[in-house]
């Protein structure tokens, strides 16, 4: 019963056969729909979809994968800038998990479905009719009013586009109050007339906006005349005819389905149904017989044993999209899915091998995952899934009808429209050793565990029930102040930054119009003085000479696949220890190509979309205080891991620790983690490491050419007030000479040859002592002694801070250790072009040390006082 085709007969023929209902279209149609009758007085027939989860059980991966699939789509429609800018609208009651399973594809889109549920306290922002609808009047209730502001475009989703009555009704009401430029209408099928497509086209002329449409199949239905009369005489006879069958059997136990009688006379005459101009076959027509009840578990129907499953549902996680779904939720949801559904596996018994969950009316989604994630670990279980409704439609036990049962029971969630009956189709009789009712908290009632209950009614088809409850969300006061509401989501390229919207997010201000920088001698002697910070101005960008980028062309060659597997390795270690979804937070900039390779990794082996910010942490200042907020008011501060490309003595490791320190004391916000991941951890500072090497990470060669084009951080109080971002600057005009993503693309296409050598390393370093020694702080402090320094500020060791030190700062020397070959060879390059001398010292715990000119004045540049070559 849960396919299209039952026994060779497709799901709708019965229908089309009393009522001459055909089906013109795709060949997917008949494999994606079948036909059912209703009481509705607006339109009898009901194409019942059998890749939505709601009317048919069915896989939750080809659900889930039906409106993912879709949402890719959608997401190559409009570009990534323009998905990244996207909000996605589903209809309840059935396309509130399509909906979001679109959302999903799309990528960064949030996500919110209209409801029939009225919240209070919850100001209403829209809502339509839905003419063909048995409960016409949608309500939309965003958390957050400004969830449907902006001019990016509005994804409407819904499981079919019939007469496209409800998409108008939609955009008029929403183009009214919230205007834009484009509008995607999503459906599993496209069964409009020729008629009602003009009229959309029409209407979008009319309101001067762009209209799309993306649908798996398109066709249409063709009804003769009087259909309407002939299917409700029809559904009356066969009512009817139960009730009367259902007097009869009085005796029997409540909670059986009820019964359907055979065809009545005539009722096989009518024509078939086309697709593509194809007629049924001979032998398709089906004969009604009574609904099976299947047997009668051991304990009483009317007092049936249900086993309460605690899901450890994250706290705070909206069940839905009713009130807002955030890319942020998603990523909080990704993370708790495994041990969900580890806690519904645990609580099965050994003995179940078909497995149904069983969804609530609007809650589609959280169950749609739950059953997803059950199917996926759950080794030998076929597992199903559907949800209840509202909608009542006829059953009739025929292979060639689409609801061959129906479970009636009162409905458990105190409706605004006042109680009624709810449906649950196609689970009586369909052999289920086990059901798992997901349901909210709304709907964790006294009706429903009453003996006529929806619990009592599974009981009574199969052996094992259990519950499952997701409380339900109910937006209330925020628990930040208001100016932290009011910070703006992260700079996304290419608006900011040369990489993808979905690589990174950039908590930062754009402060590209600002003059902010300054020659470095300039800087080097007013931070020496202790007239400027280093974060107040910016270095003149450095650019590179033929010679050197032939060397950093080199050098990414040489180390592509060193850098590829330090990269899935420390990746390995955060999915390991820290969170099984964790978001990526790099420290900007050089973090952040090493936070894009962590996510790159994560997508390519686990098949994880991770969420990746960029944030700003200055020495001697802290970290963005702010950007820590926006991100505790989206995500769970436990799942973040900071992100930085590599240690030097480990002064940040230690900035970051007591800037945390500092912020849970004025923000009363705890959970963040300042132990960084990093890439290479020469100095010894930090357990989560891919290597302790000190060697040549090509993205330390250069400055914002391979860091999408973005400038490092400036915090300056005429610039960054206290309710603002750290800034930084995006350098458009370098786009000639941009490596970022090339960098990216290089190291990430070693992933394939380096996956046994990850699982290698990973493993080995998982079971070893990796505790810091902080070596390299003490090397530091023994060399500015030494060399009469006397700051440790001043004393940059490894390869990527002496890089630095050679493109920014105003060097004195450079220290390699005796031997050290080709991963030094730009540091050579750079120090022969600054005039800068190279020691070689015996024995040195870093392959260099840069050495910053430790009493700089203006003569001071190098040792001959050279200026860069550009």
């Amino acid at each position: 019963m849960n396919n299209a085709v039952n026994d060779g007969v497709w799901s709708g023929s019965w229908v089309a056969e009393r009522l001459g209902v055909r089906l013109v279209g795709d060949d997917e149609l008949t494999e994606m729909l079948g036909l059912a009758l209703r009481r509705n007085p607006k339109r009898a027939h009901l194409l019942v979809s059998n890749v939505l989860g709601k009317h048919v059980p069915q896989s939750p991966s080809v659900v889930y994968g039906a409106g993912f699939a879709l949402g890719r789509r959608v997401r190559e429609l409009l570009g990534a800038d323009e998905a990244a800018r996207a909000v996605v609208l589903g209809y309840a009651e059935t396309a509130t998990g399509l909906g979001h399973s679109v959302a999903d594809g799309i990528g960064l889109a949030p996500y919110l479905h209209s409801t029939r549920r009225p919240v209070a306290g919850v100001a209403r922002a829209g809502g339509f009719e839905e003419s063909h609808s048995h409960a016409t009047s949608h309500l939309l209730l965003p958390e957050d009013p400004a969830l449907l502001v902006g001019d990016g475009p509005l994804v409407l989703v819904d499981d079919e586009f019939s007469t496209g009555n409800t998409v108008l009704n939609t955009v008029r009401d929403l183009h009214a109050r919230y205007p834009r430029r484009r509008y995607v209408v999503v459906a599993l099928v496209d069964m409009r007339s020729a008629a009602d497509a003009g009229r959309l086209e029409q209407f979008a002329r009319e309101i001067g906006a762009r209209v799309d449409l993306v649908a798996a199949a398109s066709g249409t239905v063709r009804l003769p005349e009087g259909v309407l009369e002939k299917g409700q005489a029809l559904v009356a006879r066969y009512e009817a005819e139960s009730a009367a069958r259902a007097r009869v059997s009085s005796a029997a136990p409540s909670g059986l389905v009820a019964q359907f009688p055979a065809p009545l006379e005539g009722d096989g005459d009518a024509a078939g149904f086309e697709a593509d101009g194809r007629t049924t076959p001979p032998g398709a027509r089906g004969t009604a017989r009574p609904a099976p009840t299947g047997p009668l578990p051991e304990a009483n129907p009317t007092h049936p044993h249900i086993t309460r499953i605690d899901l450890h549902w994250p706290p705070g996680l909206p069940d839905g999209g009713r009130h807002g779904f955030t890319p942020a939720h998603r990523a909080r949801l990704e993370g708790a899915l495994p041990a969900m559904a580890a806690h519904l596996a645990e609580a099965l018994p050994e003995s179940a091998r078909r497995v149904h969950i069983l969804g609530f009316e609007e809650l589609m989604y959280a169950p749609l995952r739950l059953a997803r994630e059950l199917e996926q670990v759950a080794e030998g279980v076929e597992v199903r899934y559907s949800t209840t409704t509202r909608s009542p439609v006829l059953a009739v036990d025929d292979p060639g009808y689409a609801i061959r049962t129906r479970l009636v029971f009162p409905a458990h969630d105190d409706p605004a429209d006042g109680p009624g009956e709810r449906y649950a189709y196609n689970v009586a009789g369909a052999g289920f050793d086990a059901v798992i009712a997901v349901v909210d908290s709304t709907a964790d009632t006294p009706e429903l565990h009453a003996p006529e209950g929806l619990l009592a009614q599974l009981a009574a088809h199969a052996p094992h029930v259990l519950l499952a409850v997701v409380p339900s969300y109910v937006p209330g006061p925020l628990a930040i102040p208001e100016r932290h509401s009011m910070l703006p989501e992260p700079l996304r390229g290419p608006a900011f930054s040369s990489y993808a919207p979905e690589e990174v997010g950039w908590l930062l201000q754009d402060l590209s119009d600002v003059t902010l920088e300054a020659p470095t001698e300039e800087r080097e002697e007013a931070i020496q003085s202790g007239g400027a910070h280093y974060a107040e101005s910016l270095p003149v960008e450095y650019q590179p000479s033929e010679q050197y980028q032939e060397l950093f062309q080199a050098a990414l060659a040489e180390s592509a696949a060193r850098l590829a597997q330090a990269a899935g390795a420390v990746t390995e270690i955060v999915l390991a220890e820290r969170s099984p979804r964790p978001v990526l937070v790099s420290l900007a900039r050089a973090g952040t190509p090493v936070g894009v390779l962590m996510r790159r990794w994560a997508q390519f082996r686990h098949g994880l979309e991770l969420p990746h910010y960029a944030v700003s942490i200055v020495r001697g200042r802290g970290i963005d205080a702010n950007a820590l907020r926006w991100l505790a008011a989206h995500h769970d501060p436990r799942d973040v891991v900071f992100v930085d490309g590599w240690t030097g003595k480990g002064a940040i490791t230690r900035e970051l620790t007591a800037a945390i320190r500092e912020f849970e004391a004025s923000d009363g916000i705890t959970g963040f983690d300042p132990e960084i991941a990093v890439l290479a951890d020469p100095g010894s500072c930090v357990r989560t490491y891919g290597t302790r090497d000190d060697y040549l990470i090509p993205s330390a060669c250069l400055n914002s050419t391979v860091s999408g084009l973005i400038s490092r951080t400036v915090l300056r109080a005429d610039l960054v007030g206290p309710h603002d971002y750290h800034g930084a600057k995006f350098y458009r005009e370098l786009a000639g000479t941009d490596v970022s993503v090339a960098f990216l693309d290089a190291v990430s296409a070693c992933f394939p040859e380096v996956v046994d050598a990850v699982d290698a390393t990973a493993k080995e370093l998982l079971s070893g002592d990796r505790e810091p020694t902080w070596e390299g702080w003490a090397a530091v402090e023994r060399i500015s002694e030494e060399y009469g320094i006397h700051d440790v500020n001043l004393v940059k060791p490894g390869v990527g801070e002496t890089t630095r030190v050679l493109l920014r700062r105003v060097p004195w020397k450079i220290l390699a250790r005796a031997g050290a070959g080709a991963d030094l060879d730009h540091v050579r390059l750079l120090a022969e072009q600054r005039g800068v001398p190279v020691e070689e010292v015996a024995e040195l715990p870093y392959t260099c040390v840069g050495l910053i000119h430790p009493k700089y004045t203006r003569g001071a540049t190098g040792a001959d006082g050279k200026a860069v070559n550009v």
